[in-house]
Parts: structure tokens; C-alpha cells; sequence
């Protein structure tokens, strides 16, 4: 029994001289960084929140963009003039947003642990974590259906039309009515 006790004790002295203290600067850093932020605490506290005002209008959003509500998308020129792209169908999508989780967890033999590595998506390519693009649903009236466009711009989505100078086309427009053409973000003249 008093072998066992000795060699645990042993262990255990080992264990927590074993390991090398990390003095780097870094670390130095992350400690002083956590007593300041524990005293900060101690003396402001946490902020009186009682409404959630924000956490309720995120809410809201989150179930805006879960339905199928009909939008009008628009692009800004550097004059700030904003030309109607389509009627459309939700708030756009961000290039950048991807189907599956962007990264997994794998076993790394080589380093004794773990690394989090990119994983592709379902289409076996990998997604940009960010991008200026946006996937925009457009009504097609025509057809009862949607057609879904790729706009490099950014965009403005709005459940309510806006004041427009123009439609952004990049067909002829028709003839029974004379419409301005968006050309670019250039800041070139509507025709």
C-alpha cells in the first residue's frame, strides 16, 4: 500500500514539475490581459440589459428570412442613384454562404492531435469565407417562377419599392416603355 502511495506521489511531483512553465510574451500578455478583464468586471459589471430589444429584432430576421416574402433588389451607382434590378423573392443570399459546416475536425497522426482542416461542399469545391457576390431569386412573372442571378455589386433588398432612377438591364430595353440602363459601377451615365 505504501508503494502505491510513494508512486502516485511520485507521479503526480512529475506531472506538475514536468511541464515547462511558458514565460513567452504571448502568454505573459494573455495573463495580464485576464486580470484586467477580471477587474474591469469586478468594478463595471456586466451591462443592465432588461429589453433584448437587439436579440429580438435578430430574431425577427431570422424569421423574415425564412419566409418566401416578395423583395425588390437594387444596385447603387457612385452617384448614389439606385437602379431596380427585379422584383425578387427573399433578402439575397451572400456569395460566401456554404451548405455544410466549412471546416472538420481530423486526426492528425502525425502531430500527436487534432487539426481543422477545410471541408468542401456538397459540389466537392471549397467556398470563399467571404465574398462581395450575392445570389439574388428573381421573380419571372412570365413564368410563375424564379430565376436565380449572381450580383457582383452589393445590393439593396427591400420588402417596399424604393425610388429608383432607372431598371439595371443588360438587354436592349423593350419597346413599350423607354427605361435608363445601368452601365457598371463606374459611375457611367444612365441612357
Amino acid at each position: 500500500m505504501r508503494k502505491s502511495i510513494a508512486f502516485a506521489s511520485l507521479i503526480a511531483t512529475l506531472g506538475l514539475t514536468g511541464c515547462p512553465e511558458d514565460n513567452t510574451a504571448d502568454a505573459v500578455q494573455r495573463k495580464q490581459q485576464e486580470a484586467l478583464s477580471s477587474e474591469a468586471s469586478r468594478q463595471v459589471g456586466m451591462p443592465g440589459i432588461t429589453n433584448f430589444t437587439e436579440r429580438r429584432m435578430l430574431k425577427k430576421v431570422l424569421e423574415l428570412r425564412d419566409q418566401a416574402i416578395s423583395t425588390h433588389t437594387y444596385v447603387m451607382n457612385l452617384q448614389g442613384q439606385l437602379f431596380h434590378v427585379c422584383e425578387s423573392l427573399g433578402y439575397g443570399l451572400p456569395y460566401s454562404t456554404q451548405f455544410t459546416n466549412p471546416s472538420y475536425i481530423a486526426n492528425s497522426y502525425s502531430q500527436g492531435g487534432f487539426a481543422i482542416l477545410p471541408q468542401a461542399d456538397p459540389n466537392g469545391l471549397f467556398s470563399p469565407a467571404s465574398a462581395e457576390g450575392t445570389w439574388v431569386a428573381c421573380v419571372d412573372e412570365k413564368k410563375k417562377d424564379y430565376d436565380v442571378i449572381y450580383v457582383e455589386p452589393r445590393i439593396i433588398v427591400s420588402p417596399f419599392k424604393l425610388r429608383s432612377v432607372g431598371e439595371w438591364q443588360l438587354a436592349a430595353p423593350q419597346a413599350e416603355e423607354p427605361k435608363k440602363e445601368f452601365h457598371g459601377m463606374d459611375g457611367g451615365i444612365p441612357r
